[in-house]
C-alpha cells in the first residue's frame, strides 16, 4: 500500500516549503499547485491547509488500479463524498467543501478548464444577466457541495471575560488577551506580531491579515499600558527574535511564542476558571458582538476584523434572545413616546 505524507522544509524562494510525498518520492502533479500558490503569495497558512487537503484526497484516489488525474469528474467527486462521509471522525461539511474546491483548483490548474460532469456541461454562461433576472452577468458554476449549517456567532458572556481574566497573571498573558478582546485579532495575528509593527506614539499597531493584507488599528490605552509593563518588565532581555510575544520559561525562553504554547495557555485558564467556551477565537468573536451592540458601522467593523467580505462581518449582526427582548422593549418605549406626543 502506497503511503503517502505531507513535509515541510524551507527551499529555495520559488517553491513551495511543503511538499508531499509518496514510497518513490515527490508527487509532482500536486507540488507543483503548491508552489504555483507560493508564487502567488499565498500565505504559509493557506499553503499548508491545501497541502494536507490534497494529502487527504492523494490516499483515497491514488489506489492501485487509480486512473489518470485527467478522466477526473464530478462523478468520481461524490464517490470522494461518500468516503468521507462513511469515515470515522466524520468531517464537517465545510472542511468536505474546502477539500472539493481545492481538488478543482488544482484540476483547473493542470488543464484549464473545470472537471467535467458526465451528462452535464459543469458551467452555465449568461452574456447580459442571470437567467432568473437577477444578478450580473458571467459565469455561474455548478458542482457538487454540501449544504453548510448556517454559523451562528456565540460571544462570551461578560462572567465568563471576566472570570477568565481575572486567573491571568502575566502582562504578556494579559496583553495577548486584551489585543483579542478589544482588537478583535486572530490567534496567527497575534503570534505574528513583531516588535516594530507597535507604535506606542501613535497608539496604534500594524496587523498582518489573512491573505497578507494589512490593517493599521488603533490600541486601548490600558492595552498600550499592559504592553509596556510586559515589554519592561518580562520579556526576556536576551531575546534576539524580534517577534513580540515569547516564551518566558523553560528551554524555549526567548523564542517565539509558538501556537502549541497559545493552546495551552487557553486550556489551563479554561480549566481554572471553569470557562470551557473561553477559546481564542471566542474572544475575538466577542470584540465583534460587542462592537454591534455598541453601534458600529459594519465596514467599520469589516476593516477593524480583517474581513474580505461583508458577508462574514455580517454573522455578527445575529442578536441573542436577551438582545431581541432589550431592542424590542427600546422599540415600544419609543413607539409609545411618538403616540402619546401626538395626541
Amino acid at each position: 500500500m502506497t503511503r503517502f505524507r505531507v513535509r515541510y522544509h524551507a527551499g529555495p524562494a520559488g517553491l513551495s516549503s511543503w511538499r508531499i510525498y509518496d514510497d518513490r518520492g515527490e508527487i509532482a502533479w500536486i507540488n507543483d499547485f503548491l508552489d504555483a500558490q507560493h508564487i502567488r503569495n499565498l500565505s504559509p497558512r493557506s499553503i499548508r491547509s491545501y497541502a494536507y487537503d490534497l494529502l487527504h484526497f492523494a490516499r483515497w484516489w491514488c489506489g492501485p488500479k487509480a486512473p489518470s488525474m485527467v478522466r477526473l469528474s464530478e462523478s468520481h467527486l461524490l464517490d470522494y463524498v461518500r468516503h468521507q462521509l462513511e469515515s470515522t471522525p466524520r468531517p464537517t461539511p465545510q472542511t468536505i467543501n474546502h477539500r472539493l474546491a481545492v481538488v478543482r483548483s488544482l484540476y483547473r490548474f493542470r488543464y484549464g478548464r473545470e472537471i467535467p460532469r458526465l451528462g452535464a456541461a459543469v458551467q452555465t454562461i449568461h452574456k447580459t444577466r442571470n437567467p432568473l433576472g437577477y444578478g450580473r452577468p458571467g459565469r455561474r458554476l455548478i458542482g457538487l457541495r454540501l449544504k453548510q449549517p448556517r454559523r451562528v456567532v456565540v460571544p462570551l458572556s461578560r462572567d465568563e471575560v471576566s472570570r477568565f481574566w481575572s486567573s491571568l497573571r502575566s502582562y504578556r498573558d494579559l496583553s495577548i488577551v486584551a489585543l483579542m478582546l478589544f482588537n478583535g485579532l486572530r490567534s496567527h495575528e497575534v503570534l505574528g506580531l513583531r516588535l516594530d509593527q507597535l507604535r506606542f506614539a501613535e497608539a496604534t499597531v500594524r496587523i498582518q491579515g489573512k491573505g497578507n493584507k494589512e490593517r493599521i488599528l488603533p490600541l486601548w490605552h490600558d492595552t498600550l499600558q499592559t504592553l509596556q509593563l510586559y515589554l519592561d518588565h518580562e520579556r526576556p532581555v536576551e531575546a534576539s527574535a524580534p517577534h513580540l510575544f515569547l516564551s518566558l520559561k523553560g528551554r524555549r525562553r526567548g523564542s517565539p511564542m509558538t501556537a502549541a504554547g497559545l493552546r495551552s495557555l487557553f486550556r489551563h485558564h479554561r480549566k481554572t476558571t471553569n470557562t470551557p467556551l473561553a477559546n481564542a477565537h471566542r474572544f475575538r468573536h466577542t470584540f465583534g458582538a460587542d462592537m454591534v451592540r455598541a453601534g458600529i458601522s459594519l465596514p467599520a467593523l469589516m476593516h477593524l476584523m480583517g474581513h474580505s467580505h461583508i458577508q462574514t462581518t455580517m454573522l455578527y449582526v445575529a442578536l441573542s434572545p436577551q438582545d431581541v427582548w432589550d431592542e424590542y422593549l427600546r422599540a415600544v418605549h419609543n413607539r409609545r413616546k411618538l403616540t402619546f406626543s401626538s395626541l
